[in-house]
């Protein structure tokens, strides 16, 4: 099994490096996509109630003979779940669907600063992380102004952030200031979505250095700047060579030359502009 290296999160947790994400799964075909990632060696999860597949997952948990403390799950609050008595009722739905009594890591899924629930929402996180049921929190798609006012209205750091990032849009502020505040930086669609990112000439010479598929070398670029990585795929073959990545290590001028990509090339929208 290739060896994933972990992030240590700011709760003391290490959270494994790469994962296997499930976004745009049905619930029936999480089951068996999440199964096969779990045979092949992933040992970290990440679903969201907004997906609708938490159950699938759980199922999925279940019956892959692992104990709970071998996997890494995280899920998410559904944008109708903001405030604070609202939040605590979706973490109960989420556990129940997934049909276990805690997760690693629970997220925002969405700051929605429109409704301005934002931080009252993250003092019912504070309230689930005590309760041990959540054993570490943080939040998704935050700016570094989002991410700084639930610093400075309750004292607690969210321990990761996860954001749109890959090699066409590299967030570099956002990690400067995650790294500033011990934050860990976690990639949604980290391949870019595929399509014209794993065919730039750039990623498929590097690919072709390796003897490698240019998913692998973009997940390798993503663990060499210690991102964490939740790629997606429902084919075997696929979940299975992601996973390879692992054992790619890039050389500093092949880093570069993925680094010399970035051209603000946001896929999904912007986080002020959700909700």
């Amino acid at each position: 099994m290739t060896n994933v290296p972990t992030v240590a999160l700011s709760s003391g947790a290490p959270m494994p490096q790469l994962g296997f994400g499930v976004w745009q799964v049905p619930d029936g075909e999480a089951q068996p996509a999440v199964a096969e990632a779990l045979r092949v060696g992933y040992r970290s999860i990440d679903t969201a109630a907004m997906y609708r597949n938490e159950s699938g997952v759980g199922r999925a948990l279940a019956e892959s003979g692992l104990g709970r403390g071998e996997v890494f799950l995280t899920t998410k609050l559904n944008n109708d779940g903001h405030g604070h008595d609202a939040a605590l009722r979706a973490f109960d739905a989420s556990l129940e669907r997934l049909g276990i009594d805690y997760v690693d890591l629970y997220l925002i899924h969405w700051p929605q600063p429109q409704l301005d629930k934002y931080v009252d929402t993250w003092r019912a996180f504070i309230e689930i992380q005590r309760s041990g049921r959540a054993r570490s929190i943080g939040v998704s798609n935050f700016t570094a102004e989002y991410l700084q006012r639930l610093i400075d209205e309750t004292g607690v750091v969210p321990a990761v952030n996860q954001i749109e990032l890959h090699p066409y849009l590299q967030q570099r502020e956002m990690r400067a200031f995650h790294a500033d505040h011990g934050i860990a930086t976690e990639a949604w669609s980290p391949l870019g979505q595929g399509g014209a990112l794993l065919a730039d000439p750039a990623v498929v010479a590097v690919a072709e250095k390796y003897g490698a598929s240019p998913a692998q070398v973009v997940i390798a670029w993503h663990l060499a700047h210690g991102i964490i990585a939740i790629p997606k795929s429902v084919t075997p073959s696929r979940i299975s060579e992601n996973f390879a990545a692992t054992g790619i290590t890039l050389a500093d001028d092949d880093v570069s030359a993925i680094d010399a990509l970035d051209r603000d090339g946001r896929i999904g929208p912007h986080p002020a502009t959700v909700g």
